[in-house]
């Protein structure tokens, strides 16, 4: 996605991946953004990154999660772009007025909690961890989200990595939520997850990552070339050739 938008601009940039380790997270950054660069952070190293960079932006500060960083006048800046993804792939959906589900607690959650700050949902949550589901719900609650039950909800949200592989069990088992409408899979992969095509068969609006990830991809590159409009289609078209 991102070096098909380079090539589309002629811009002397290339994204690659580079594994690390919880305890490198703070090095490599730095090292990053002196360079000159910038990048993404994936689960499970939001969180980490967030302590890492030298300014957050006001997202990334009230979630305590980062997924983007670039240098700024010779510090580390860091960001939240998984809100707008989260926001913009759910708007695809036409969301009931009804509150959010969220599985999971990590990074990708916390983004979810933050889109429902910001449109005033509340949200319930589900965890296979029920002592940190527990502080989940604590902390969302001190962000100023309501929490609520789970059979109120009529939107799903997956914000774990259940669905990657081909023997994961659905991250929200029907019965949890019966009166949902949407779910969004924060997910994706080649032909949608099983969990995607299982909601669609009972007749919920559903979807996997991709728009989130095209639409947090837009928003990461416009951090680290300000000013640059980020190609929106040819990324879009990247993200849809590799997940066919």
């Amino acid at each position: 996605m991102h070096n098909a938008a380079f090539h589309a601009l002629g811009l002397d940039a290339v994204y690659v991946p580079l594994p690390c380790r919880p305890d490198d997270v703070p090095a490599l950054l730095t090292g990053l953004a002196r360079g000159g660069g910038g990048g993404n952070v994936t689960v499970p190293y939001k969180e980490a990154a967030a302590r890492a960079v030298d300014r957050l932006e006001p997202r990334a500060e009230t979630l305590r999660a980062c997924n983007t960083f670039w240098a700024d006048d010779g510090y580390i800046a860091g960001d939240n772009t998984d809100v707008a993804g989260v926001l913009a792939a759910l708007d695809q959906l036409d969301p009931p007025d009804q509150p959010w589900l969220v599985a999971g607690t990590g990074g990708s959650a916390r983004a979810v909690a933050g889109a429902a700050r910001e449109r005033n949902v509340p949200l319930a949550v589900r965890s296979r961890a029920p002592e940190r589901a527990a502080a989940f719900v604590r902390w969302a609650r001190e962000l100023g989200v309501a929490v609520v039950e789970a059979d109120h909800c009529g939107v799903l949200i997956n914000a774990t990595p259940l669905g990657l592989g081909a023997k994961d069990p659905a991250p929200i088992p029907a019965d949890v939520a019966p009166g949902a409408q949407v779910g969004l899979d924060l997910v994706y992969a080649p032909g949608e997850t099983a969990w995607v095509r299982g909601l669609r068969a009972r007749g919920l609006r559903a979807a996997d990552g991709r728009d989130m990830l095209v639409a947090q991809g837009v928003a990461a590159f416009e951090r680290w070339f300000p000013g640059v409009r980020a190609p929106r289609d040819v990324m879009r078209a990247a993200v849809s050739a590799a997940l066919r």
